[in-house]
């Protein structure tokens, strides 16, 4: 399949070359064209060249309004993509700019998925993601062979939107998680104990999870 990638930083260039090592061919587009490096892709001048190109394109970008411009601004996505193409976006951003983009790419009969994904750099790097998404199921099973080259637990949430308020829920619990490892850190320090001892203990029990294995151990 022709896919098109935007977003080559340091989770999206891993996933990219997750679908070209899948067969895929790819195209890209970047705002700094360094950041495409020795990517094997086929490098476009604009958005809307990129979605010319290609029925599926993944964007994994900053913020809302990065996404807003690169979809639907001048020389965006959506002046290039088909009718039936589909738009997937791993971003976090504001559920209500998603529905909003989806709602305005729709007008065009272009699907949009908000597809945010959690396990950080080394998820990408590994194809491990835990991916959620927002939007249409029967476009989501379209696009689900692609997603299934990038992580291992793909879960349809419901309508556009739905997908970045469940990374919102992530986020929640993974800083409270953060906090919670952060006070227990400093708990041990502050009582004269081995904060790395320590935190080798609790990764043994009930208070054992990723981020008291990569956060703690930043930490330590």
């Amino acid at each position: 399949m022709k896919v098109g990638f935007i977003g080559l930083g340091a989770m999206g260039r891993p996933m990219a070359l997750h679908l070209h090592q899948s067969g895929h061919q790819l195209f890209v587009w970047a705002r700094r064209p360094q950041a495409i490096g020795d990517l094997p892709a086929t490098v476009c001048a604009t958005p809307a060249e990129l979605g010319r190109c290609c029925r599926v394109v993944f964007t994994i970008v900053t913020s809302s309004a990065d996404v807003e411009s690169i979809a639907l601004g001048k020389e965006g996505l959506s002046e290039g993509m088909a009718p039936g193409s589909v738009l997937v976006d791993c971003s976090t951003i504001a559920p209500a700019a998603a529905r909003q983009i989806a709602a305005r790419l729709a007008e065009k009969g272009i699907h949009f998925l908000d597809a945010p994904v959690s396990g950080g750099e080394q998820g990408a790097i590994d194809a491990t993601l835990a991916i959620m998404a927002g939007g249409d199921a029967v476009v989501l099973e379209r696009v689900r062979p692609l997603l299934d080259c990038l992580g291992k637990r793909i879960v349809h949430v419901g309508p556009n939107g739905a997908g970045q308020v469940a990374k919102a829920c992530n986020q929640m619990i993974m800083v409270a998680a953060i906090e919670a490892v952060a006070e227990a850190m400093r708990l041990a320090t502050g009582a004269g104990v081995d904060c790395g001892k320590v935190r080798q203990a609790l990764a043994g029990g009930s208070a054992a999870s990723r981020v008291l294995d990569v956060m703690g151990e930043r930490m330590v």
